[in-house]
């Protein structure tokens, strides 16, 4: 018998009429813009399946554009993101495709930070609130964001892995999941770490300073 969440029951708390289009919407955006870590210059949206059909209408738009922002599922402000990114000069496009994609409720992000740094999120509304983010940058990846998550880019060689979770062990973090990302042999490749407790900067920089490997690194 499967075992369901409370959120599959009720729903998650949010804004909004649908929890797909609307929370979920908002929790993936919020991954693209915990990613840049800073101002957000401009954003790409592009919307496939449902997402794209509908999307208009149950406001799945202003909903990745409120997360990218930094709104959260359950802030009034959503309705009004388009403002939001016009005030804080974010250049906004947005695309309806009609490409068919495994998920009906896909969205890839684009968003490029005041610094020039640019990441591509691909992530799915799974129901409920829920989402999967199942890319980053052209790397197949797969995290759900209900845990604080740890993504770490850097190139595929031996010992990184145990040097970053030495630091986290050394810090009292808890790993809870981890999966390990790579497009070919020692190329480049992502760790994606589910922890117990939020990974905060102090965390984040005595990992840096520790791997000299690591390219980029960030906690969601």
């Amino acid at each position: 018998m499967k075992d369901y969440s409370v959120f599959d029951i009720i729903g998650p708390i949010m804004v909004g009429p649908s929890s797909s289009h609307t929370a979920g919407a908002v929790r993936i955006g919020l991954v693209a813009h915990s990613l840049i870590q800073g101002d957000i210059s401009e954003v790409e949206i592009t919307l496939y399946g449902s997402f794209a059909e509908t999307g208009r209408g149950h406001g799945t738009d202003r909903a990745i554009i409120a997360g990218v922002l930094g709104v959260k599922p359950d802030d009034e402000r959503i309705k009004y993101s388009m403002l939001l990114a016009k005030s804080e000069n974010m250049k906004v496009t947005v695309h309806y495709s009609a490409d068919e994609c495994e998920h009906p409720n896909t969205a890839k992000i684009r968003v490029t930070g005041e610094n020039g740094r640019s990441y591509t999120v691909v992530g799915v509304s799974t129901g409920g609130g829920n989402i999967e983010i199942r890319e980053i940058d052209g790397m197949e990846v797969s995290f759900s964001g209900k845990y604080p998550t740890l993504i770490v880019f850097y190139p595929d060689a031996p010992g990184v892995i145990s040097k970053v979770t030495t630091v986290l062990a050394a810090m009292r973090i808890n790993v809870a999941f981890m999966k390990v990302f790579r497009n070919a042999k020692r190329k480049r490749a992502c760790m994606v770490i589910e922890t117990d407790a939020a990974v905060n900067n102090e965390v984040l920089e005595g990992i840096k300073s520790y791997v000299d490997e690591i390219e980029e690194i960030c906690s969601l």
